[in-house]
């Protein structure tokens, strides 16, 4: 079944808190969905709410109260900084709504268990980004790992090196707050690849550093600037997985030459090359026994910029009653995964993973090769039965 009009008879209604700059794609995107209705924007700003309401017709901007007391409101679509994750998530929950949220799921374990819990008790469901995974470059990735073409996978190296976000973000200061760095803005991506390539984390080992005790923002517009830094802005792990493979995630904003994104699946028969996870498309290449490299063409899912897949998916989840494939235990493994690390580099001790997930169901179909690229319908997921999520 497809997550379309085909697949559910009767729209879920979507509401928007938090209006900030990644809400256009998800707006853009949602809106020209007919598994969904986008009903209300809300925002601290109310300003803010009717502008973004306005470019994307939707048909009211409200506060976040107001949105909240909707009883029309079936899924709560929460864009609010990570640090209000949890309480924006934990409000929509209280209020009988399903939720989605954006990366991380919550700051501290404690409250992403409490989220879960607390919907698992009224009902509701949860999700959250990233749903990267379920575009057309990892979910081809996902269909050549299951048919073996490298063999049993044993290693991967994950890597994105940078010298972080102060020469090009405007407001840059928010990254180097506890609830960032490179580990929390940029790991979810592959540590999100990973888990559902690979299968859940079993343990970690870790070292991490604030290299530099205050970063110059020397982006437009205002001056330059120093802003202090209360996180590790470069943090490497060695991940264990719980299905045999170990390999290694680094995440940096402290090196000068951009290395760019790097992740790799090395398998007993050869190697797969992945694309940046922060994407939806390619490239794919793999890498036989005779040392060739042959380029993948991606056949599953959408190649586009489809942010808000996961969201599509929780709302077919809801209307069919299965489990959903960015689901809230996926995110909670992944931000346990990252507390994990940084519990490790803090001790020096190797740490044992206590949460654990499946890998979702993967994408299934070809991709549509009769629309255009642009097409919205041509990036609809084909979806194989779910039978076990989740453990």
């Amino acid at each position: 079944m497809s997550i379309s009009s085909a697949s559910i008879t009767r729209p879920v209604v979507v509401g928007v808190v938090g209006c900030g700059n990644i809400s256009d794609i998800y707006l853009k995107n949602l809106t020209a969905r007919p598994s969904v209705t986008v009903v209300a924007c809300a925002d601290l700003l109310l300003e803010r709410a009717k502008a973004k309401a306005a470019a994307h017709g939707v048909p009211r901007a409200c506060t976040v109260d107001e949105l909240l007391a909707d009883p029309d409101v079936e899924l709560v679509l929460n864009l609010t900084i990570p640090a209000a994750h949890a309480e924006v998530a934990l409000r929509a929950v209280e209020s009988g709504k399903s939720v989605y949220n954006e990366k991380p799921l919550a700051i501290e374990r404690a409250d992403a268990r409490r989220l879960l819990d607390r919907a698992a008790e009224l009902g509701v469901k949860v999700g959250g980004a990233p749903d990267t995974f379920l575009g057309a470059g990892l979910q081809t990735c996902r269909r050549l790992i299951d048919e073996g073409v490298i063999g049993t996978p044993v290693a991967f190296t994950a890597a994105m090196l940078s010298h972080g976000p102060e020469g090009w973000h405007p407001d840059p200061a928010f990254f180097y707050l506890k609830s960032a760095g490179p580990l929390f803005d940029i790991g979810p991506y592959y540590l999100t690849a990973l888990v559902t390539l690979l299968g859940p984390v079993a343990r970690v080992s870790a070292g991490a550093r604030a290299s530099f005790p205050t970063r110059r923002v020397t982006s437009e517009p205002g001056p330059e600037r120093d802003i202090p830094v209360e996180v590790a802005t470069h943090v490497a792990a060695v991940l264990e997985m719980a299905s045999g493979p170990v390999g290694t995630l680094v995440t940096s904003f402290d090196v000068w030459a951009d290395l760019g994104n790097i992740l790799d699946i090395a398998g007993s028969d050869g190697t797969l090359r992945l694309p940046d996870p922060n994407t939806f498309g390619g490239p794919v290449a793999v890498l036989d026994r005779e040392r060739t490299w042959t380029d993948q063409s991606l056949d599953r899912g959408s190649a586009d910029n489809s942010r808000g897949l996961g969201v599509v998916d929780l709302a077919e989840a809801i209307r069919t009653d299965r489990l959903a494939r960015a689901s809230g235990k996926l995110a909670y493994h992944v931000l346990d995964v990252m507390h994990a690390i940084l519990e490790s580099a803090e001790t020096g001790r190797r740490v044992d993973l206590e949460s654990t997930v499946a890998r979702p169901e993967p994408v299934s179909g070809a991709r549509s090769k009769e629309r255009g690229a642009g097409d919205e319908t041509s990036s609809s997921l084909l979806l194989a039965p779910v039978s076990s999520l989740l453990p």
